[in-house]
């Protein structure tokens, strides 16, 4: 089961997310704490959000393609410290918070977007956090924005760098994730925001 605090900061992202969304590639300070935030009624949490997570090994996962296939693979870097940010991909509408503690010592974080699917390469590969990092993606980009959400949305670690993501893909772990959806039009889907604890490969995918 998920600490209360990750919880919390799934809240804190949601909350972030609903306000405003990143222009910019960069860092932000830790995130702040967002007591008078609430999740709004239409936040579907993923069933297994408070207990144990889908098992990979009987899934039958197809990953996410965007909406508008990229012309080319787009990368951004930077370093994170212990008092934590953030770094974002505009272009995606990737977004990953790393809460202060979450490295010991400046570390520098390359994400770089697959040209087909909702997938991205992060590195150093292996890494490990103190802390739980966040992604959120917003899904306006992706083949299942702005269309009533047919398939649970799973967030899945691919480890194979070069593993083919075009039809049925097997992944190693299924990570704790939420889905967001429009509060005016609650079956349509806005955000997915999902848990990171390492690094390697984590792609999007639909049951």
């Amino acid at each position: 089961m998920l600490r209360s605090g990750t919880v919390r900061s799934f809240l804190i992202i949601v909350g972030a997310f609903l306000l405003a969304s990143c222009s910019e590639v960069g860092i932000s300070g830790p995130t702040q704490p967002a007591d008078a935030f609430a999740a709004p009624a239409s936040a579907q949490f993923n069933q297994d959000f408070f207990g144990q997570v889908a098992d990979a090994a009987h899934l039958n996962l197809h990953a996410v393609w965007w909406k508008n296939p990229h012309q080319r693979v787009t990368k951004v870097s930077t370093t994170i410290d212990a008092s934590g940010g953030t770094i974002s991909i505009p272009e995606t509408g990737l977004t990953l918070s790393f809460p202060a503690g979450a490295v010991e010592a400046p570390i520098r974080i390359t994400i770089t977007s697959d040209d087909r699917y909702v997938a991205y390469k992060m590195e150093p590969a292996g890494t490990r956090f103190l802390k739980d990092v966040i992604a959120t993606q917003l899904l306006a980009p992706t083949g299942v924005g702005a269309v009533p959400l047919r398939n649970q949305l799973y967030a899945a670690y691919i480890a194979d760098d070069k593993l083919n993501l075009a039809g049925i893909v097997k992944a190693l772990e299924i990570e704790p994730s939420l889905t967001i959806f429009s509060p005016h039009w609650p079956r349509l889907p806005e955000a997915e925001v999902w848990v990171i604890r390492h690094f390697s490969r984590y792609m999007l995918a639909s049951g």
